[in-house]
């Protein structure tokens, strides 16, 4: 934790060193002891502090400079750090105006100078008024602040990019922060240009890009070599596995993510029945796991990155990336997960990030406290989200498309939402319209059995309908079924037009592809983004840990 800051302020520099010298030697080794020799280099000071959210226990100030005379200062100090406590120096001729401050800035002293010696006259007094500010004081938050606004699609797409990368921040709500408002005055940051983050070494960053604040937080976005034994694009459950698995066996692993570690899975508010955790685990604790243990077996890992285009010049594969730069290996395994299926219906494109959201959306619950919350899908994710919401909402009312939940979700979960009082589940109904002007304020929902609809008022709605795979950058050079999925393997003989027992178009081995090869050797996939995969967490991370075994049959055969 960072020392309290003590401020004093003296445009004359003969007592201005004095007085910090005495500070420093009493109150050195508990606070920081700053000074300055006017007011406005004070307020520019105390504006700094402010915006590095440090503390102000005591400001002890000259009372005749000119310009700004102390109580000046104080008046447009004391709003910054209204917790701090405050006392003038003064000569005797000025005792009348130290007098009237008690009244208008509310001093808590007045000290004639000189104040030798400082045993006497100085530290008790100090003594007594630090050790009140100690009794009250909190410290401040230490690290990065986010001011936004709740109904802003960047405030969101922030929140949740920090949240999904693990990286501890504080939100402040533009709506309902005096705090935030007052740094967003400091740094001259107006309502239609937030976010607004403020950095713990002072820097402010308005309305950043993702890939900004990721260079600025640390976070390893650049290869750094040009090629690896193994590459794995995706950083899931799956692509996770294959890291381990890969880098403990001597593979020079670097593993590649566009969004966070974790993937779809790390939004999860809580998987029950993953092997070995009885009491449950989050899709965020996993990730956070899973990214210890891969580097300490020394995998590299990129996020967030993309990836936008693959080659192959044999024995090497190549990839480029969103940065523009391109690495190759001599494997590649596809790990690139899916993303949730849109819902085309009207209204709703244009409120996602702002009431809308695709997935657990859990950097949105605390703001959700004491609402209604609307949940479409009835499957397992949509299942997770509606227990984790019901802790914080009011009432959470699931909209599903079917006669029951039976069909697609867990019976554990099924369990669990029907002993939950305020989890009210909808069958036959479906969402037909989203309304609202800067955020959404009602949907439309429609009965499937009468067809008859209703208008609810709404707030918050979180949308899990499935998911898509995001191939397209693979252009065709991978084979994918008609929906986008990977396909490897003995469906690679099915998929095929040819005669039973042919290989894959242009594949040119004397064997034929492994389990999770791809139709391009030395190209595997694995996870749910592969066709006929099974959506569990455990599936993708068991094709994880065995593709590597593949790997190394593949290694062993082809010179490389």
């Amino acid at each position: 934790m960072a020392k309290p800051v003590i401020l004093t302020v003296d445009d004359d520099p003969d007592v201005l060193q004095a007085v910090a010298r005495d500070l420093r030697q009493q109150y050195g080794n508990r606070f920081r002891i700053l000074r300055a020799d006017s007011g406005a280099a004070a307020i520019d000071l105390t504006q700094t502090l402010k915006l590095r959210n440090e503390s102000v226990a005591l400001f002890l100030v000259d009372q005749r400079m000119p310009q700004m005379n102390g109580v000046e200062f104080l008046e447009q100090a004391l709003p910054l750090f209204p917790d701090a406590k405050r006392v003038l120096l003064t000569a005797y001729a000025d005792t009348d105006a130290a007098i009237r401050a008690i009244n208008s800035v509310q001093i808590d002293y007045y000290l004639l100078k000189p104040w030798d010696p400082p045993e006497e006259r100085l530290y008790p007094v100090l003594n007594d008024l630090l050790d009140d500010w100690f009794a009250s004081f909190r410290p401040a938050f230490e690290g990065l602040r986010v001011i936004g606004n709740r109904w802003s699609p960047q405030s969101h797409d922030m929140k949740d990019f920090l949240a999904r990368n693990q990286i501890p921040y504080q939100w402040l709500d533009i709506e309902l922060s005096e705090e935030g408002r007052t740094l967003a005055n400091l740094t001259e940051c107006d309502r239609l240009s937030l976010p607004l983050l403020l950095f713990p070494d002072g820097i402010s960053l308005v309305q950043p890009s993702i890939a900004q604040v990721a260079e600025k937080m640390g976070l390893h976005t650049r290869a750094e070599k040009p090629f690896y034994d193994l590459v794995i694009v995706g950083g899931g459950p799956a692509g996770l596995a294959a890291a381990v698995y890969g880098a403990s066996e001597g593979l020079h692993t670097v593993l590649i993510e566009r969004e966070a570690p974790g993937g779809q899975a790390g939004t999860s508010s809580r998987i029950e029945n993953y092997l070995g955790f009885p009491s449950g685990l989050s899709g965020g604790d996993l990730a956070r796991r899973a990214v210890a243990q891969a580097k300490r077996f020394g995998v590299e890992i990129l996020s967030p990155q993309g990836v936008t285009a693959m080659r192959v010049e044999d024995p090497y594969r190549f990839i480029t990336l969103s940065n523009g730069s391109e690495i190759s290996c001599h494997a590649l395994i596809l790990a690139l997960g899916v993303s949730w299926r849109r819902l085309d219906v009207p209204g709703l494109d244009r409120l996602t990030g702002a009431g809308v959201y695709y997935g657990a959306a859990q950097a949105e619950a605390i703001a959700c406290q004491g609402e209604d919350v609307h949940i479409v899908g009835g499957a397992n994710s949509a299942g997770q989200a509606a227990m984790f919401f019901s802790k914080y909402a009011c009432q959470v009312t699931m909209l599903v498309r079917g006669e029951s939940l039976t069909k697609s979700m867990s019976q554990y979960l099924i369990e669990q939402i029907a002993e939950t009082s305020n989890i009210v589940v909808k069958t036959y109904t479906r969402v037909v319209e989203a309304k609202g002007n800067n955020s959404l304020e009602a949907i439309v929902v429609e009965n499937a059995v009468t067809g008859e609809s209703e208008t609810v008022a709404a707030t918050s709605l979180f949308i899990f309908i499935g998911a898509v795979p995001r191939t397209e950058w693979l252009d065709g050079s991978v084979e994918c079924d008609d929906r986008g999925f990977i396909i490897t393997g003995s469906d690679l003989k099915r998929s095929t037009s040819q005669s039973s027992g042919c290989r894959p178009k242009g594949w040119r081995l004397d064997r034929d592809p492994y389990l999770l090869e791809t139709n391009v050797p030395g190209v595997f996939a694995v996870g749910d983004v592969r066709h006929g995969s099974i959506k569990r967490v455990a599936s993708g991370v068991g094709e994880g840990s065995i593709c590597v075994q593949f790997v190394h049959q593949y290694l062993a055969n082809v010179r490389v």
